[in-house]
């Protein structure tokens, strides 16, 4: 713990001579900051998915930074400090879980999710789904409005149910496309696919973000092959007929 103490503490050290020394550091706001931070985010997102781990530790170490930068900024003009910013996710970590630190009994992870959810309406929010960040991408906010709504018990309760539901869904998108519908209503039938078939993920213990992710990284991984053989030949893809092109993507799908 001595050695944790010391390296928080030479951190916070060196961002206060940062802060005062530095240019660039000097110059910076919280509203200046805000585009790095979801940068350096979705760089540990990505270390995480490759399963990088002297990656994710780097990337760690460049959120924590924004997370001390911000707290120096704030100090500066007496909003809060970096103390305030740790007591105060303490104070919430224990009401947030009285069946470590009070008497509650719980009997798994969804009682745990529950009592979280309930805790927060306690706490003065006014929906369930109130903190869902309106910003977060829309796969990832699909995701999490059905986990919240779960956790007050409105969800289904077998998968198979979710699934039907997935092919009533695709079933109405069909509809809409050979009828000709407008745009307007193809679209929300489409969301609805996407909708459900993200409900259907966090029935079979499925992260879809992350698989479809992965399925970008894959994708990407056999057209970069496709182009460097297709370099080799000397021919561009442009020139070549897709029959062509399956021959080397067959390829890359065995390597």
């Amino acid at each position: 713990m001595e050695e944790k103490l010391k390296a928080f503490e030479r951190l916070l050290v060196i961002m206060d001579e940062l802060r005062e020394k530095c240019p660039w550091d000097k110059k910076q706001t919280i509203e200046s900051l805000r585009h790095l931070t979801i940068e350096e985010t979705y760089e540990l997102a990505d270390a995480i998915i490759e399963k990088d781990m002297p990656n994710i530790k780097k990337e760690l170490g460049d959120v924590l930074l924004h997370i001390v930068f911000y707290a120096r900024i704030a100090s500066e003009t007496k909003e809060f400090d970096i103390s305030d910013v740790i007591h105060s996710l303490c104070d919430k970590l224990v009401s947030r879980h009285p069946h470590i630190y009070a008497d509650v009994k719980v009997e798994n992870e969804q009682d745990v999710k529950e009592n979280w959810e309930k805790l927060k309406l306690k706490e003065g929010n006014k929906s369930v789904l109130g903190g869902v960040p309106n910003s977060l991408p829309s796969l990832i906010k699909a995701s999490r409005i059905q986990e919240k709504a779960r956790a007050v018990g409105f969800d289904w309760e077998k998968p198979e149910q979710v699934w039907e539901k997935v092919q009533e869904e695709i079933s109405e998108l069909k509809h809409e496309i050979d009828s000709k519908a407008s745009k307007e209503k193809i679209e929300g039938e489409f969301g609805d696919v996407l909708f459900s078939l993200i409900n259907y993920a966090r029935f079979v213990d499925i992260n879809a973000e992350d698989a479809l992710e992965k399925t970008n990284k894959k994708f990407i991984k056999r057209f970069q092959y496709l182009e460097t053989e297709a370099a080799k030949i000397g021919k561009p893809l442009s020139e070549m007929t897709l029959a062509e092109m399956d021959v080397y993507w067959n390829k890359a799908k065995e390597l």
